[in-house]
């Protein structure tokens, strides 16, 4: 075997066991890279970006059930979903089961693939409500909860944990467990605790606990921001997916760039000027079209902070953007940015 052929054949080996298709419950995934939910950022136009990028599975921003139940005129956009990002994961929370069972049959007939629910927000309006996070504290009401949503639908059902609520009770073993007797058809572990919020390392060691102990699909969440990270996540968990979300921020790149690394053995070239801008531009324009130029133009500020972060003169192209107030302005001042016509 020729030098070049053993080469390929080492890639080839390790791509196979750290990037690969996966199947959850009985939607199948062209490959295990997950864009995660992010309220405020996970909307419909940043999904198909990141989709049209190599994701997976992209995931919804949180919706209430109880809003759902009520008919919150701002959750009709959240539910949204377009076929050409699917395969998606709706992500939903509360803390009551009926509502949680009967909102999710409410919804099924909607074209999202995989639904989610929302154990790990450490908000404390979410918290102090006894939802998200708060319900890593109460086992029990967590596995009522998941075996209600379970039996109330025909689509599969995964949850999203963290590894608890404060350093001296985690337990994401336990509530794996709970997930997987209960119905769930994956669970994503992140690597923090409530109480840490983003702050700090996330923990991979419990993440691999969490890996052992079940026979569903972990998917691990925390701290991948590169190929490298990946790899490295893989080689101490084990586990079955990886979800991005900050290091998505600005960056629907990285799913290209981490298949790119497994399928070619080479680090990935960033997108260049044209790309950048070009991309932005597209978000800005669905953003706009989706929500009304008004709140597409000033959600697109964050964006555009994330996307240039760390660019020359970006501060300066912040506060620029902050009085910007239609598409075309929009336009302009990032083609002059960027150095385009």
């Amino acid at each position: 075997m020729t030098e070049r052929a053993q080469a390929k054949e080492r890639k080839d080996g390790r791509e196979n066991a750290v990037i690969h298709p996966l199947t959850i419950g009985s939607v199948n995934l062209a490959n295990n890279l997950i864009l995660g939910p992010m309220a405020g950022v996970s909307d419909l136009p940043f999904r198909l970006l990141c989709h049209e990028q190599g994701a997976g599975l992209v995931c919804t921003e949180m919706v209430s059930a109880k809003a759902i139940a009520y008919k919150n005129r701002n959750t009709k956009e959240l539910l949204k979903v377009s076929d050409e990002e699917r395969p998606v994961s709706l992500q939903i929370f509360g803390s009551d089961p009926v509502i949680m069972a009967e909102q999710a049959r409410q919804i099924e007939d909607l074209h999202w693939d995989i639904l989610d629910i929302n154990m790990g927000c450490p908000v404390p309006k979410v918290f102090n409500n006894g939802d998200g996070s708060a319900l890593l504290r109460n086992p029990l009401l967590a596995g009522q909860i998941i075996e209600a949503v379970a039996g109330a639908i025909h689509k599969p059902l995964t949850v999203k944990i963290r590894l608890g609520v404060s350093p001296d009770t985690i337990n994401a073993v336990e509530m794996a467990h709970i997930a997987q007797e209960s119905g769930a058809a994956a669970v994503a572990v992140h690597g923090r605790t409530r109480d840490q919020f983003y702050m700090g390392a996330a923990d991979w060691e419990q993440i691999a606990r969490v890996k052992q102990a079940v026979s569903i699909p972990v998917i691990g969440n925390g701290d991948i921001k590169s190929p490298a990270d990946v790899q490295a996540m893989y080689e101490q968990t084990g586990v079955d997916a990886y979800m991005i979300a900050r290091a998505a921020q600005g960056n629907p790149w990285i799913f290209r760039q981490i298949l790119h690394f497994y399928q070619e053995g080479e680090e990935p070239v960033k997108p260049g000027p044209q790309e950048m801008c070009d991309t932005m531009l597209r978000q800005a324009r669905m953003m706009c079209d989706l929500k009304g130029e008004y709140l597409g133009i000033r959600e697109m500020r964050k964006q555009a902070a994330w996307y240039t972060a760390g660019y020359p003169r970006s501060a300066r192209l912040r506060g620029m953007v902050n009085d910007v107030e239609t598409y075309e302005d929009l336009e302009q001042l990032f083609r002059a940015y960027f150095g385009l016509s």
